[in-house]
């Protein structure tokens, strides 16, 4: 029986003693590995299983860390963190003090450029060539990988665009395998299929006419070939781009035929690769799903309704309208931006467009958010999953910063429904007709209703709600949070003194009941789920200074900082939202 090789690998330098011919045996074992892990850890298992070749080549060819290697978005990254110093660590992966789920700067100097996002590693890794140049250093070599979903992002082109008028040692490595999270879209796509067949004359390249020195396409499960081009492009100096066809999930059976599925599984069985089913009767809904569902009822009803998602349809389950209207439904691809101005250009002609962008993921259209919709006033209907804390995925992902850099923005409504009923009422009313375009923010997982299919009911824009009445101290929430403050109070000793009111709209509040809460209360305690500096509570606190209110405002959410992985227990304790930490505030306050 061979030895295992794994298990003699800390780092590159200890890959680079095997040799080539050992590399097949490498690959099959740190595939077990990933597979074996992720089954019980959870965690993002296609993407990681699609690149073990490329990873092992490429730190097999290149002297890394010296060589500088940028994964993009970092999905795929699992390998790499295994073979870089981390494999005894890697069962912490995305727990509470354990390693990122993506490549992470201060986590490992092997880790070069930070991600979690798209398409960000080919400008990257050009900044870090050209800064080589400048430091007189034309040996160093600088890689981007990034699949061909990512590439298709405008940033992507703005990289490639520049690095092929310069003389940067840039190896930009496409990760063909024709699927993101969910299958790529799109004339680019449609480009490099046509590559991978045969059918694209040679003279038509259009790497090559960016001034890139293109090879392949290449089999990127085939660690030899790998390894002789990395070799060869290892000499030339200047723009490099190597085209290699990988399949998601490789290795795995379930995984490669089901790949949207198994892009992050869950646990399942490591044998097998059966997913481990799930109790999942009688619970509530997933909020996108709430989403999903709801807008296709409305859509039935509503000809005008359009969707549109930036690459996020299963996520976002606006694939449930992708397959009844699929003419009224667009992916988009990886282009936030384009997905924004898309639909302000779809609203100037009457069509009610609901635009549906993780929290996070519209970050990166705030330019268009602010020039393109809200200047000219277009009633465009932000959906935004993934709202709040999130999770396992980190910094990257947690969408705590929508209320901040939303709120500052004139004539942008928001709405943080507390819970689906609410989620299908707002979506109810937006379709009736708006003035002004708003945001509507929600959170990933299940809400806390089971009955939650009831009648519409058309909501009163910038109107509050009384849940519970109380004399001395008024509890603001905003959204699903709301849900851990109902529950804090029900468990509390002696919660007479204690009122809640739920502000689902944050943009307009609900002045006049501002006026009388601020008249009659002793205390004014406000928690959201996202950034305290310049969220709700700020809006509140704002409202109390301008209208010379002097009782004290008390505001908890997430602090000012960056916060870490963990589940959404965990970080919501670490933050001081979770049940029994506004138990023991409001009984202290």
């Amino acid at each position: 029986m061979a030895e295992n090789l794994l298990s003699q690998i800390q780092n590159p330098a200890d890959l680079r003693r095997l040799t080539e011919s050992q590399l097949p045996q490498l690959a099959q074992e740190l595939r077990d590995f990933i597979i074996n892990i992720v089954a019980t850890k959870e965690g993002h298992l296609g993407a990681s299983l699609g690149v073990v070749e490329l990873t092992i080549a490429l730190h097999f060819v290149f002297n890394t860390p010296d060589d500088l290697l940028v994964w993009d978005v970092g999905h795929q990254a699992y390998g790499h963190k295994i073979l870089t110093e981390r494999k005894d660590q890697f069962h912490t992966n995305r727990q509470l003090g354990g390693i990122s789920g993506f490549p992470k700067r201060s986590e490992s100097n092997y880790d070069t450029f930070g991600v979690g996002h798209s398409s960000t590693s080919i400008s990257a890794a050009l900044g870090m060539a050209l800064a080589s140049n400048l430091k007189g250093d034309f040996e160093k070599q600088h890689i981007a990988v990034i699949g061909d979903a990512s590439i298709a992002s405008g940033m992507a082109f703005e990289g490639l665009n520049h690095a092929g008028v310069t003389d940067a040692n840039l190896l930009v490595i496409l990760n063909d395998n024709a699927i993101g999270i969910d299958p790529s879209v799109g004339a680019l796509k449609n480009y490099f299929t046509a590559v991978k067949e045969g059918k694209n004359p040679k003279e038509n390249n259009m790497i090559k006419s960016l001034n890139f020195d293109y090879s392949g396409p290449i089999d990127g499960h085939d660690v030899f070939a790998l390894v002789k081009e990395l070799k060869r492009l290892q000499k030339i100096k200047g723009p490099k781009f190597l085209h290699i066809i990988t399949t998601k999930g490789k290795g795995l059976q379930q995984a490669e035929d089901n790949q949207v599925v198994y892009h992050a599984p869950g646990k399942f069985d490591a044998l097998t690769g059966n997913i481990l089913p799930k109790s999942e009767a009688h619970l509530p809904p997933k909020y996108q799903d709430v989403f999903g569902l709801t807008l296709v009822e409305l859509a039935r009803k509503n000809e005008k309704i359009i969707g549109i998602t930036p690459a996020m349809p299963t996520g976002s389950s606006l694939k449930y309208m992708m397959d009844e209207f699929p003419s009224r439904a667009l992916d988009v691809g990886i282009a936030e931006q384009h997905a924004v101005t898309l639909s302000a250009g779809m609203a100037t002609q009457g069509m009610v467009v609901f635009c549906n962008i993780y929290s996070t993921f519209l970050q990166r259209a705030y330019d268009q958010i602010i020039h393109d919709v809200a200047i000219q006033n277009l009633p465009v209907i932000f959906c935004l999953d993934r709202a709040g804390l999130v999770g396992e995925d980190g910094a990257t992902h947690h969408g705590v910063f929508d209320l901040a850099y939303l709120r500052c923005i004139p004539n942008l409504m928001i709405y943080a429904p507390l819970n689906e009923i609410a989620l299908r009422n707002i979506l109810y009313t937006a379709q009736l007709g708006l003035k002004h375009p708003i945001a509507i923010r929600y959170p990933r997982g299940r809400g806390v209703t089971v009955d939650w299919q009831q009648p519409f009911q058309e909501l009163t824009i910038g109107k509050a709600q009384c849940l519970k009445a109380g004399s001395k101290i008024a509890v603001f929430s905003t959204g699903n949070i709301g849900n851990n403050v109902i529950e804090a109070i029900v468990k509390m000793d002696q919660p007479e003194n204690i009122a809640h009111y739920n502000f689902g709209f944050v943009k307009p509040l609900d002045v006049p009941l501002l006026h009388l809460i601020f008249s009659t209360f002793e205390k004014v305690i406000t928690i959201e789920d996202g950034v305290i500096k310049g969220g709700f509570g700020s809006a509140i606190v704002e409202f109390a200074a301008e209208n010379n209110y002097k009782i004290p405002v008390k505001t908890l959410g997430i602090p000012d900082q960056f916060i870490e992985h963990g589940s959404i227990a965990e970080l919501q304790k670490i933050c001081g939202i979770d049940v029994e930490s506004i138990i023991s505030f409001l009984n202290i306050i």
